[in-house]
Formats: structure tokens, C-alpha cells, sequence
């Protein structure tokens, strides 16, 4: 037996591990490298059998990333950096699950795992200071520290419509895609929402099925992906130039920065002439990059209407029926304030003969019956149901599990009326539990790679910070959380999100509190106050 083998079966036979962690994504996997790197022991639960997160689940037919690839990955080993090879601008869920399997295995981290495992409690005990995790398979485990590397799109809502269970075809959802191909040719196929998903979804399902229905409540805007094959050249330009590439990523308040730079003009300083062409170059880019155009888009009604124009002109102009066009074209709410889609054909799939659009906000959805789905009165004859609804975002997967903290507090009273904690970070009452990029971060509005990535490495300083100084447990203090919790309130009202219905606002599940979820001055000033309060010993904290 070698040595790493022998140190592995000695650290989970140990009474106490450094650390567990919650999730096997981009997050988990990356913390469990800088565990071990440390020295320290940690153990992972991961509910799937495998490594990915939300790559693992999401595999339904035309699943991909929309940015660039070379973004859209690790920035902690430049050996690691240049010696994979993306084949496409935006990585297909394929491709990006190798790429995690490739990362696990290259560490050696598969080892650390516990797959197939749910964690479904976690209780802090205040005479030892320490936590016990619970899973669906019998684990307690008790570890020092609890880093929930659960991921913002995790829990997806259930099925909302009665007579699931009468249907006689098929029922699938995106979020739970299964492993072996699904054959939609001959099938009259409904999809039901249009979100990112389904977006990717629709123009792949559309060539096959004999007919395909798509039940639409809110559409969206989304932008062409502008994907294709990544040539050999590129690929090594890039890589080139990925230091580069870095510093500018962690410089940016997006993270993307690849193809076009972040604008930093405001649109009402610009002509009409020099707004059209911002717009035109970032709509031929494909992608997301409309997130870094000018400043003052998203804090600015009438800057952000001329983008919105824009964005309704291009999807009329591909939609042939000028009334099916109306449908499909956002009016309710400011571009960019519900989450921006990135597509392959999607509004063209509308023109073809198998695809017929059913509006279920003016005729809702009633319920599933045994042949299909009724609308109102009318039954929508289907063989199969995909169900493209969305998550419970950012806060579903935390509130699903029975987390106590000091003095059996519960996590769920903590977030009752919406999420609390410091930086996003780490919440009072619970110590030395970590969440990487959530509610109270900039999440899901930076490179989320790179997010996961700086969340690790701060709660990694953090840990140091405690062993360094002899202290064993750090927790917000009440005051400094409920005054960030106000900043990110408050930086979220001088913006256009809240104009929109939306899971940035905790809209699409019901009950839940209307509330910003996402740290939105950007990624910049939230890192100078993360770092600063780490160089200053970390005065917003109680450690004991």
C-alpha cells in the first residue's frame, strides 16, 4: 500500500475529519483539492453517482455553457490550464462533464467522495465545537468544518400540475435528465417552460419529434450562442494568452472577458449610431456578453429600453408569423433583469410546420391527464411531457437540509424571510459553516468557476487563519451580516431586477420571500471587501 493510500484510509477512520463537503461540482471538487493540498482531511458527499453538480444532472439535448470554454474553467493550475483541449467555443454538457471527470482523476480526489449519498442534516454541537453530517445512507460523520458546496441551480421545483401519475406517455424533466438516449422521433412532444433550458432544448427536439407543442408562460430574451468548433490555432492563441486572460477575469465585475472587452461608456452618453453598433458586435459575438456592455444598462430605464428594442427587433425579424412573433417577444420587463439565454435556432424552430406555441399566462395549464395536458378546456394530445420549470434557486438546496447551528438554531428560521450572511459567505449563529457563491455573493451574475474558485480560496485563508492563531471556530457577528444584508438590498433597488418576475428574486417558487439574491455591485468591489476583511484579521467575525 502506498502512502497516500495509507494516510487516505487513516483520515475516514479518524473520529474527526477537517472537513466535509456538501456537493461534487465546480466547488466541491476544487475544495476538496485545496483540503488535501493543506494537509488536511476532508470528505465529500455528492447525491449523484458521479462527479459534475448540475453538468452531472443537466444532460438533456442540447445542454451547454454559454460563454467561452477557456472561461468557463479552473484558473488554479496553469499545467492543468494549457493541457486540456476544448473542442468548442461553449462546451457542451458532455464535454464539460469529461473535463470534471478529467480534473477529479488527475487529483486524485475521486477517492475523497462518498457518491450516491445525500446530506440531510448537519448539526453543530456547542460543548465540542464540532458538526455531525447526516446522509439518506446512514453516514455521521463529525468534522471541525462544513463547507456546502451545494451549487445555485440544484433543487429543481417540482411538477406543479395534479395527474402526474395518470399520464400514459412519458414524463422527463431537464434537471434530471436520464443517462441512456431519448428517441422523441414519431412523438407528439410537449415541452413546458422557456427558460434556458428549454431554449436549448426546443431547435434539437423540434428535428426529430413528429410534432412539438411548447407551453410558454413568460418568454424571454435570448441571444444567438454563436457556437462552433474551437480550431487548433485558436485554441493555442488563447492559451497564449490565458495570464493574461486571468488577471482581467479577476479584475472584471462579470468575469468575461474573452472575446470582447467590458464596455465602460453609458448608453445615453452614446448616439443612436454608436449604441446600434455596441449592440450589433455583442449580438454577433453570441454568448452573454451583453453583461459587460455599457454601465449604465441595468441602473437605467431609458438606457436600458433602447437595448431592449434592439433585442425585440432581432427576434421579430427571425420569427416569419408577425402574431406568433408577439408572443414570443419579451415587453413586460428590462433586458437583462430576467437571466439572459444563449441559443442555437431557437425562435427559427417556430417557423417550422411540426411546432405549434400554446400561450398558458392568458389560459393556464389546468392539469395533466391521462393523454396529455389541458389548457383551459382543451386537451393537448402528447406521447411525452418535458418539464422545463426551473429551480428553486440559490437558497433550495441549503433550506432542504436540517441544519442547526449554536444552540440548536435552525437554518431555515435564520432564512426565514430571505437569506442572511456575511459576504454571502458564512451566516451568524453557525459556525465554521461556509456556502460558496451564494445569496449575498455576485453567484450567479460572475463567472461562476471563478466564483467557486475565490469563494474556496477565501474560506481556505479563513481555516488557516484559525489554525494560525490557535482559535477553533469563526462565525458572523449579527450586526456586520444584517448591515451587508442591506447593502445588497439596497444596491439591488438602484438596479432594474426588481422589474422583473424572476428567481434572482425568489419570484418563480411561491412563498418564498421577495428578496435580491445576488450581490449586484459586481464583482470588483465585492472582492476588495472580502480581501480586506481578511487582511484586517477578520474584524466582522466572532472567533472563539
Amino acid at each position: 500500500m502506498d502512502a497516500s493510500a495509507a494516510d487516505d484510509r487513516s483520515s475516514r477512520r479518524s473520529a474527526i475529519h477537517d472537513a466535509v463537503v456538501v456537493g461534487a461540482g465546480f466547488a466541491g471538487i476544487y475544495a476538496l483539492y485545496r483540503l488535501r493540498k493543506a494537509g488536511l482531511a476532508a470528505i465529500g458527499f455528492e447525491a449523484g453517482e458521479g462527479v459534475g453538480g448540475t453538468w452531472y444532472w443537466n444532460r438533456y439535448p442540447g445542454a451547454a455553457c454559454d460563454f467561452e470554454s477557456i472561461e468557463y474553467s479552473y484558473s488554479f493550475d496553469e499545467a492543468l490550464q494549457q493541457e486540456w483541449k476544448w473542442t468548442t467555443r461553449m462546451a457542451r454538457q458532455p464535454e464539460i462533464l469529461a473535463y470534471l471527470n478529467h480534473v477529479t482523476d488527475r487529483y486524485d480526489l475521486r477517492r475523497d467522495i462518498q457518491f450516491g449519498t445525500r446530506v440531510v442534516a448537519a448539526h453543530f454541537d456547542d460543548a465540542t465545537r464540532l458538526w455531525t453530517v447526516s446522509s439518506d445512507r446512514g453516514h455521521r460523520v463529525t468534522a471541525r468544518h462544513v463547507v456546502m458546496a451545494t451549487g445555485c441551480l440544484s433543487t429543481p421545483k417540482p411538477i406543479e400540475y395534479p395527474g402526474a401519475d395518470r399520464f400514459k406517455g412519458q414524463i422527463l424533466r431537464t434537471a434530471f435528465w436520464p443517462k441512456e438516449e431519448v428517441d422523441f422521433r414519431g412523438k407528439r412532444v410537449g415541452v413546458v417552460g422557456t427558460g434556458s433550458s428549454a431554449i436549448q432544448a426546443i431547435p434539437i427536439i423540434a428535428e426529430a419529434a413528429a410534432h412539438l407543442t411548447v407551453f410558454q408562460r413568460t418568454p424571454n430574451f435570448s441571444i444567438p450562442a454563436g457556437n462552433g468548433p474551437l480550431s487548433d490555432d485558436e485554441a493555442a492563441r488563447q492559451k497564449a494568452g490565458y495570464a493574461d486572460l486571468r488577471a482581467r477575469e479577476w479584475d472584471s465585475d462579470v468575469g468575461i472577458c474573452a472575446k470582447l472587452a467590458p464596455e465602460t461608456r453609458r448608453a445615453l452618453d452614446c448616439t443612436a449610431e454608436e449604441r446600434e453598433a455596441e449592440y450589433e458586435k455583442r449580438w454577433a459575438a453570441g454568448g452573454l456578453y451583453f453583461y459587460c456592455s455599457f454601465v449604465d444598462l441595468l441602473v437605467d430605464k431609458s438606457a436600458n429600453q433602447t437595448l431592449t428594442e434592439f433585442a425585440q427587433r432581432k427576434i421579430r425579424a427571425k420569427i416569419k408569423e408577425p402574431a406568433l412573433a408577439e408572443l414570443l417577444v419579451p415587453k413586460d420587463y428590462p433586458f437583462g433583469a430576467k437571466r439572459i439565454c444563449a441559443d442555437s435556432g431557437y425562435y427559427e424552430t417556430y417557423n417550422r410546420d411540426n411546432v405549434t406555441l400554446v400561450d398558458v399566462k392568458s389560459t393556464p395549464i389546468r392539469e395533466i391527464t391521462p393523454d396529455g395536458l389541458k389548457v383551459g378546456d382543451t386537451v393537448h394530445a402528447l406521447d411525452m411531457i418535458i418539464f422545463a420549470t426551473g429551480f428553486d434557486a440559490m437558497t433550495g438546496t441549503l433550506l432542504n437540509i436540517d441544519i442547526r447551528g449554536r444552540g440548536g438554531k435552525r437554518f431555515s428560521e435564520h432564512w426565514q424571510d430571505g437569506p442572511r450572511s456575511l459576504y454571502g459567505i458564512m451566516p451568524s449563529g453557525f459556525p465554521n459553516l461556509y456556502i460558496t457563491t451564494g445569496p449575498g455573493s455576485p453567484s450567479v451574475l460572475y463567472n461562476m468557476v471563478l466564483g467557486n474558485e475565490y469563494h474556496v480560496n477565501w474560506i481556505m485563508d479563513c481555516i488557516a487563519h484559525l489554525a494560525r492563531t490557535g482559535h477553533q471556530t469563526i462565525e458572523a457577528k449579527p450586526d456586520p451580516e444584517s448591515a451587508w444584508r442591506e447593502t445588497v438590498n439596497a444596491i439591488g433597488k438602484m438596479t432594474l431586477f426588481g422589474e422583473a418576475s424572476s428567481w434572482y428574486m425568489g419570484d418563480n417558487v411561491p412563498g418564498k420571500p421577495r428578496v435580491i439574491l445576488p450581490y449586484l455591485g459586481g464583482f470588483r468591489s465585492y472582492k476588495q471587501a472580502c480581501d480586506a476583511e481578511a487582511a484586517s484579521g477578520y474584524p466582522n467575525f466572532e472567533i472563539a
